[in-house]
């Protein structure tokens, strides 16, 4: 990330995830949520923001070894999640819990080929 970008205080700003193979997690989210990346070579690549604007990316996917449970659980939202379940699997992913409703909508989550834990909800 540049220092020309902008950051809001105490806001989730960037999400780093750690992969065990690059190209496979590359395609996992490419075909799941039409993720785009921007290599950094063989150890990095930065997720581009869909929405382009000030921070050119939001996150990253790092090679290396991935913690065990209790990293941060990070949510994206869906507007359809049931095609959203069939994405993820079809893309490799496994479907690790729900879907199922909670007061806010529903959600599931899910397991990447490298074992990192995501989930995805939806309103109402």
């Amino acid at each position: 990330m540049t220092e020309t970008t902008t950051h809001q205080h105490h806001a989730i700003d960037y999400i780093e995830l750690t992969v065990t193979d690059m190209s496979a997690a590359q395609q996992f989210y490419g075909e799941a949520f039409g993720w785009t990346f921007t290599d950094y070579g063989p150890g990095y690549a930065g997720i581009r923001n869909p929405l382009g604007g000030a921070a050119p990316e939001v996150g990253g996917l790092a090679a290396g070894t991935p913690p065990g449970q209790g990293g941060p659980l990070v949510l994206l939202y869906s507007a359809d999640l049931d095609r959203s379940v069939e994405a993820v699997r079809a893309a490799g992913g496994q479907v690790v819990h729900g879907p199922y409703d909670f007061p806010g909508g529903r959600r599931f989550h899910f397991t990447d080929p490298s074992g990192n834990e995501l989930g995805v909800w939806s309103a109402g």
